[in-house]
């Protein structure tokens, strides 16, 4: 069965998935997608692929309670710093969404999941994080 993941940052070509950024080469800030130009030094470039850790701990979460038709609210949308830099937003999983359980400064890991498949067979991954 065929895969691709929902974002273009999202890399499954290898034994476990990463997250990859766009490093600005001049001053190092870490992007997700193409960039023409970087925010924080203004040059344009270039910018390489840097992959980055699949540990981090979250920095600020929130507990949704309500979704779009479809999705299975409540869910834990968080911020998570990345070990040894970067920061992305994603889903804390694999935990109940209570406040109890989800605490700024979680370790938590990257993870994987299907988001379902289409008519030809090509499955849909996202990525998300779960407790470490």
């Amino acid at each position: 069965m065929a895969t691709i993941p929902v974002v273009n940052y999202l890399d499954l070509s290898g034994d476990q998935p990463v997250l990859v950024a766009e490093k600005c080469s001049n001053c190092g800030a870490l992007y997700f997608g193409r960039r023409s130009a970087c925010e924080h030094c203004f040059s344009t470039g270039p910018f390489e692929k840097q992959p980055l850790a699949r540990t981090g701990t979250v920095r600020a979460f929130t507990i949704v309670q309500r979704a779009a038709p479809g999705l299975q609210a409540p869910y834990v949308s968080a911020v998570v710093d990345l070990d040894g830099g970067g920061h992305v937003k994603g889903n804390v999983i694999n935990v109940p969404p209570t406040p109890e359980t989800i605490k700024t400064g979680m370790p938590v890991r990257l993870t994987t999941f299907s988001l379902g498949t289409d008519d030809e067979g090509t499955e849909a991954i996202a990525f998300a994080f779960e407790p470490a």
